[in-house]
C-alpha cells in the first residue's frame, strides 16, 4: 500500500472509531428513555436512507452479484442481531461493559478470516487478541 491509501485507511478507521463510540453512549441514552428494542429500530431506520444516499451520490457501482448480495444480506443480517444484542446489553449493563466486549468483534474476524479464508494470523496478532482480552476481562469486571 502507498501512503495515500494507508492515509485515507487510517482517517476511515478513526472516523469509524469515534462514530461507534459515539453512537454507544447515545444509544445507551436512548435505551435509558425508550425501550431498546424500539431505539435499535429508529437508529436503523434513521442509518439505513443514509447509507442508500451515500451510494447514490457516490461512485458505487449499483451492479450486485447473487453471491455478492446474499453475502450483503448475511452480513446486514449480522449486523442487526450485534445492533440489538447491543441496545439490550445497554438497558442492562454498562456502557463500558457492554461496549468494550462488543469491541472484541475484531476477534471474531480475525479468527474467522484465518479460519476461512486463509488469512495470516502471526504470533504477534495473537499476543495483540491476548491483550485485548486481558483489557477487556480488567474493564469488564
Amino acid at each position: 500500500m502507498d501512503g495515500i491509501e494507508l492515509d485515507s485507511a487510517v482517517l476511515f478507521g478513526l472516523i469509524t472509531m469515534v462514530s461507534w463510540g459515539l453512537w454507544v453512549v447515545v444509544g445507551n441514552a436512548a435505551s435509558e428513555s425508550i425501550d431498546p428494542r424500539t431505539a435499535a429500530a429508529i437508529s436503523y431506520l434513521v442509518a439505513a436512507p443514509l447509507a442508500v444516499v451515500y451510494v447514490v451520490v457516490s461512485d458505487a457501482s449499483l451492479a450486485v452479484t447473487a453471491r455478492g448480495g446474499m453475502l450483503a444480506a448475511l452480513a446486514g443480517l449480522f449486523t442487526a442481531v450485534g445492533f440489538i444484542a447491543t441496545y439490550a446489553g445497554l438497558s442492562v449493563g454498562s456502557t463500558t461493559t457492554v461496549s468494550t466486549i462488543g469491541a472484541m468483534y475484531f476477534v471474531v474476524a480475525a479468527v474467522t478470516g484465518a479460519i476461512i479464508f486463509g488469512d495470516d494470523l502471526t504470533a504477534i496478532d495473537v499476543a495483540g487478541i491476548a491483550f485485548a482480552a486481558i483489557g477487556v476481562a480488567l474493564i469488564a469486571r
